[in-house]
This record gives structure tokens, C-alpha cells and sequence, in this order.
């Protein structure tokens, strides 16, 4: 797997949660019990070992915290975002004045555990869909202010990123169809009339779009009928909500056969007990909500040397 980068965005996402993380624990104060009962000279090293095993992510986000909130402390990585680990392993060393390692240890551990938890729960989502085509997806369903980071660590996962948010692609679900019909006074409008809408909006404001022309237009479906009428239009990928595996096969038979191009994608009812018969049904994509909102924090702590 190709190592994952943070990106520009990302990083001052991170920064961001950093500041208010220290800021919640100091208030531009000291950390009083550590103030008390450490010398001002003190010096000291420790790991930051994993209790269980799974995926590492945040390291990179931990590197952040002592850039800049531990001018007299150094980290030194062990392993990288996204390799597996073991029970026990130690996967960074953090070393310096003693008073700021503990000052910063719960900052580095919480964005830890909550970013290995979920690469590690997306891994285990991958892993059930191996030997087939699919890919595995998050949402938007995603801690407020978290969501780069959450998707950094689905990527750590093995996972593929969905649209960023509201911004960078277009996803009509049936609420749009239902009022884009309350409002030109059409109890509905049909999927033909919505996606003809959609692109020549894209084609208009283009100029305004991160994609640009290139803006993915993507549509939910609920049944076989309306599925047979998006493919017979410009439409990018069609989502399949809460779908039955034999339904969802149908579908991507009949995909086949009229726009091969266009992509499929399940969605609703996945787990991690039904995610591989879904991903044997020949979908291109799975999306999958739990990646994030489900994601239980994984067990990393700090042990002194």
C-alpha cells in the first residue's frame, strides 16, 4: 500500500484540533499536578506502545503536537501511518524535558487512538471484501471539524475517500428530487429531468468547482426502475440504498449492459457481516458509514524507559 501523505488541507485541519486540544487542557495556564511534583530540569524518554493489534494512524498528527506545542521535546517515529502492529509494540519514542512530555502526552495519545481505531475498523472492512472489485468508502458522517483527519485514517486503512463534503461533488438523494419538484409546483420530477439539472448547472459554474468540468455527479437509487432510467443518462455513479444482494446483482447486470462506464455503489445495511456477500455481488464501491461514526478508540499508552 502506498504510504499516505497528509495534505496541505489536512494538516491545518490538524493544527487547528491541536491548538484547541492544548487549549482545553491549559487554558494558557501550566499543567498544575506536573508543575508540582516534576523539576523545571528534569529530562526523561518514553514509548508510546500499542495494547492491542491493528492499524497505526496519527503518528503524523502526534509529530504536529510536539512541533509546535514542545519546543524542548523531540519524537522519533518507529513505525509509519497505516502499518499493522502488535500488542506491546512501540511505535514512537518521545524524549526531552519531562514537564512537557506529560504535558502533551494525553494530546498525542487522544488523536492516536481515535485515528488507529479507525483505520483499524476500516482494515477489517477491506479485508472482508478481498478477491473482488470493491472498494471500501466512508461518508460524511464524521466527527464535527474531524473529517480530514477521519479520512486520513480510513486512507491509513486501506479505504477510499468519498466526496470531501458539500463542496466537491454533486450526490442527489431523494430529497433533492422531492423538492426540487415542490418547487417548480411538480409533485416530482423524474431522474431524467433532475440529472439533465445537475449537468448543466456543473457546465455553467464549472469555473467555481474544485473539479471543475470534471465534477463527479452521483444519484441514489432505491429501486431497479429508476436505475434503468440514470443509465440512460449523464451520470457518473449510481448509489444503491438498502438493496437486497440479489437486487444489487440485478442491478449491476443490468449496468453492464446498457453503461458499462457508469459506476455502481452500495449503500445501507453494511456491516461487517454482510459486507463481503455485498461486495460479491459485483458493485464497484461500498460506502460505509460506521468507518467513522462506529470506530471504537484504540488502546495505545505511554511507558517511561
Amino acid at each position: 500500500m502506498t504510504q499516505p501523505k497528509l495534505d496541505h488541507d489536512t494538516t491545518q485541519d490538524a493544527l487547528k484540533l491541536i491548538a484547541m486540544a492544548i487549549a482545553e487542557d491549559l487554558e494558557g495556564r501550566v499543567d498544575c499536578t506536573t508543575w508540582a511534583t516534576i523539576p523545571e530540569t528534569a529530562r526523561g524518554s518514553a514509548k508510546f506502545v500499542s495494547r492491542e493489534q491493528g492499524v497505526i494512524c496519527g503518528l503524523e498528527i502526534a509529530k504536529l503536537v510536539v512541533a509546535h506545542h514542545g519546543p524542548n521535546v523531540e519524537l522519533q517515529t518507529l513505525v509509519e501511518d497505516g502499518d499493522t502492529i502488535e500488542p506491546q509494540q512501540a511505535v514512537a519514542q518521545i524524549s526531552g524535558a519531562s514537564r512537557e512530555i506529560l504535558t502533551l502526552e494525553r494530546t498525542c495519545l487522544n488523536f492516536l487512538g481515535r485515528l488507529s481505531g479507525v483505520a483499524t475498523l476500516t482494515r477489517r472492512f477491506v479485508t472482508k471484501t478481498e478477491g473482488t472489485k470493491a472498494k471500501v468508502l466512508d461518508t460524511r458522517k464524521t466527527t464535527p471539524a474531524w473529517r480530514r483527519l477521519e479520512k486520513y485514517a480510513v486512507v491509513c486503512g486501506g479505504g477510499v475517500n468519498h466526496r470531501m463534503g458539500l463542496f466537491d461533488a454533486i450526490l442527489i438523494k431523494d430529497n433533492h428530487i422531492a423538492m426540487c419538484g415542490e418547487l417548480v409546483g411538480s409533485q416530482k420530477r423524474s431522474i431524467t429531468e433532475i440529472l439533465k439539472i445537475a449537468n448543466e448547472w456543473v457546465d455553467q459554474h464549472q469555473s467555481e468547482l474544485p473539479h471543475g468540468k470534471d465534477t463527479i455527479i452521483q444519484l441514489e437509487v432505491d429501486h431497479i426502475e429508476q436505475l434503468r432510467e440514470a443509465l440512460n443518462c449523464s451520470v457518473d455513479i449510481i448509489l444503491l440504498d438498502n438493496m437486497s444482494n440479489e437486487q444489487l446483482s440485478e442491478c449491476v447486470a443490468l449496468r453492464d449492459q446498457l453503461a458499462p462506464k457508469v459506476l455502481l455503489e452500495a449503500s445501507g445495511g453494511v456491516n461487517l457481516d454482510t459486507i463481503a456477500g455485498i461486495s460479491k455481488t459485483g458493485v464497484d464501491r461500498i460506502s460505509v458509514g460506521a468507518l467513522t461514526h462506529s470506530a471504537v478508540n484504540f488502546d495505545i499508552g505511554l511507558d517511561w524507559s
